[in-house]
């Protein structure tokens, strides 16, 4: 290396920064002990501003530009330092770089539940999380009350102050909103508007502005979640008369689909017998009239000997049901009261009836 190569390494001619990280806020140009000559050029680009600073303190701010660094366009920092020659000659100071584009998708959630008192439900506790943008608005302020000489800052090293801050406000924006638990999210927008205003005072004093406060979710207790269901689902029956016996009619054609399943037939005949207990429960309590008039008419209920084991009582439609899947054929011993025995279903007139009145069963597949 020549003396003259040895010299020209002293100097910087060009200084910028080309960031090719998303979360890098300040970066501090790696002088090391080089000198910046006198006219070297300062490259500035969007959503950049250069800060220059001489022992410790705060001097010009470049905006995104193309700047020659003479006298002329650095008139603080030349009176900062005062150079006798009239910055003629090389001198040595601290350039960082000060990102001012928006940071955005940072996250904030509540670590701990909220804990509110809500008019239809009672005390609650919710959980709430969302997302958040920032910018740098003021790069001086920023570097005094945040950064401080810190040669590489990123958003990690602020994110958790402003997530404690929104998260506090939150809290307290939420109780003093009043709104029903289950009209909330009506309202994530206007009240992300409102925090976001609220925090502005706050935040602005770091010289970081919040251009954004977005509320995703606030939810329930899983526990609690799961009871609203089963209140919704509730909702959605309606007729539970109606309902009681769409679900008997599927459960008949799933029994005749599954052979040997007597037992489970039992089961499920006893669960319709209690479900028509319930729901007669339910109308007689729905109709107070009714505990003072006539007694229902008598119902026809007959018995049945399937799988050697007695199923009963059966209405006529059940009945009938029952014949048309083929579980009762006409040799199956039948009973209703009137009858001194059990007796085949082909010898009982009323019954033999009803297999004529139902199609026979459909032939095997050939």
């Amino acid at each position: 290396m020549g003396i003259l190569d040895k010299i020209k390494g002293q100097f910087i001619d060009v200084i910028e920064w080309v960031d090719d990280t998303n979360d890098t806020l300040i970066w501090k140009f790696p002088r090391y002990d080089n000198e910046i000559k006198n006219g070297a050029q300062l490259i500035v680009r969007e959503s950049q501003v250069a800060v220059f600073m001489h022992e410790g303190e705060i001097g010009d701010i470049f905006p995104p530009g193309r700047y020659a660094l003479t006298t002329d366009n650095i008139p603080v920092l030349t009176t900062l330092q005062s150079w006798k020659y009239a910055f003629n000659a090389p001198f040595k100071c601290d350039i960082y770089y000060v990102a001012t584009r928006q940071f955005t998708d940072l996250k904030w959630g509540t670590k701990n539940p909220i804990m509110l008192r809500d008019d239809e439900l009672g005390p609650v506790r919710l959980r709430a999380f969302g997302s958040y943008c920032i910018r740098v608005s003021d790069p001086a302020q920023f570097m005094k009350q945040i950064a401080g000489t810190d040669t590489l800052f990123q958003t990690g090293e602020i994110t958790g102050q402003l997530r404690n801050i929104l998260v506090s406000r939150f809290a307290d924006a939420l109780g003093e909103a009043n709104i029903p638990v289950l009209d909330l999210a009506a309202n994530y927008n206007e009240m992300g508007d409102l925090l976001r205003e609220v925090l502005a005072g706050e935040i602005d004093d770091y010289g970081v502005e919040l251009t954004a406060f977005l509320i995703e979710n606030i939810s329930l207790p899983e526990e609690v979640e799961q009871m609203l269901d089963k209140r919704t689902q509730m909702g959605l029956v309606g007729d539970m008369n109606a309902f009681t016996r769409f679900q008997t009619a599927n459960a008949i054609g799933d029994m005749a689909k599954n052979p040997g399943g007597g037992g489970n037939m039992m089961g499920v005949l006893a669960g319709v017998g209690m479900g028509n207990v319930v729901t007669g429960a339910m109308q007689s309590s729905a109709d107070p009239s009714s505990a003072g008039g006539p007694p229902p008419l008598p119902r026809e209920e007959w018995y049945a000997g399937i799988g050697g084991k007695q199923v009963g009582p059966l209405t006529v439609e059940q009945l009938q049901q029952l014949i048309q899947n083929g579980r009762v054929n006409k040799d199956t011993l039948l009973w209703k009261q009137g009858l001194d025995n059990w007796a085949a279903a082909a010898d009982i007139p009323e019954a033999a009836k009803m297999f004529g009145s139902v199609p026979p069963p459909l032939p095997p597949e050939k």
